[in-house]
């Protein structure tokens, strides 16, 4: 398999801010170093979780930065780096090179439907201007896009796209790509309610909030597939399965945010448009996570 520097639980963290809605990089670094000595494989700043969107190119940057200098390399860094253009996706997957990232992931956003040659021609463009792995991600709930199992097969003949995320929730994709591909893609799965479908199917690693609150539960799962052990991953995998659902259904930034305040740790503040759980979800919430600590 090429160029693969990942395996197992991808930790995505949360993008906090103050009570004014600016980045709070001291909290950031404080939610980050919880991921790092969880035992998490690798973090993943600016995906859908950090909130990438919604920052601006110097935010961006100074997650970057706040990323690589909290980690000191004791795992690898995968940066977020999408962007409507192609000239602003290359600025900053070059910037996340520069900083020190293993990898950059890329979600092909779109407004105007983008055709599958303009996606091909996106990621090579990019490719050509950086020298480190970059991950295809497939997310069409978020980017406005959905690409094709055929597409993600021409994307890897691109000599440095070699890492795949699927997230669409279609775990009929992982085996296909597992068949066509065999051991040449390394691909993760994006959907947390799929993690052990996924993983049966061949996944290399779970990208996921999760980690954020049940660190454990999640690499207990990837140990128990490791070890060949099924009974135990689905033991594991059906205890944390209700919080899986409810993050998604919630919306991962929002739902973060509460599971960590209802822990007892500070989760900062969201920014507009984005809200809070109402009262009512975090009663749900309190309930799901009491469960799981039974």
């Amino acid at each position: 398999m090429k160029n693969n520097l990942f395996k197992g639980i991808i930790a995505y963290p949360i993008t906090p801010f103050d009570k004014n809605e600016k980045v709070d990089i001291a909290l950031y670094k404080k939610l980050l170093e919880r991921l790092i000595v969880s035992g998490c494989h690798a973090v993943a700043p600016l995906g859908s979780t950090g909130v990438m969107p919604y920052l601006s190119d110097e935010e961006k940057e100074a997650i970057t930065v706040a990323t690589i200098e909290q980690v000191r390399g004791r795992v690898p860094v995968l940066v977020g780096v999408s962007n409507l253009t192609t000239e602003k996706t290359i600025y900053h997957a070059k910037f996340g090179e520069k900083a020190g990232a293993a990898a950059v992931m890329i979600i092909p956003m779109s407004y105007w439907k983008l055709t599958d040659d303009e996606i091909v021609q996106h990621f090579d463009a990019v490719a050509k201007q950086i020298s480190i792995p970059i991950m295809a991600y497939n997310n069409p709930a978020t980017g406005g896009v959905d690409m094709s199992p055929a597409l993600l097969k021409r994307l890897l003949e691109i000599a440095n796209v070699t890492l795949i995320k699927e997230s669409t929730g279609d775990v009929q994709r992982m085996h296909y790509l597992k068949r066509e591909l065999g051991d040449d893609v390394a691909f993760f799965n994006g959907s947390n309610p799929l993690a052990l479908a996924a993983f049966s199917a061949g996944a290399m690693g779970w990208c996921t909030a999760a980690p954020n609150l049940i660190p454990k539960l999640n690499l207990d799962l990837y140990h128990a597939i490791e070890n060949n052990d099924l009974e135990t991953a689905q033991k594991v995998f059906y205890k944390q399965l209700n919080l899986l659902k409810f993050i998604v259904n919630k919306g991962l930034p929002r739902a973060i945010k509460a599971g960590l305040e209802i822990q007892g740790i500070e989760g900062g503040f969201l920014r507009s448009p984005l809200k809070p759980l109402t009262a009512t979800e975090i009663e749900e919430f309190k309930l799901i996570l009491k469960e799981i600590e039974q």
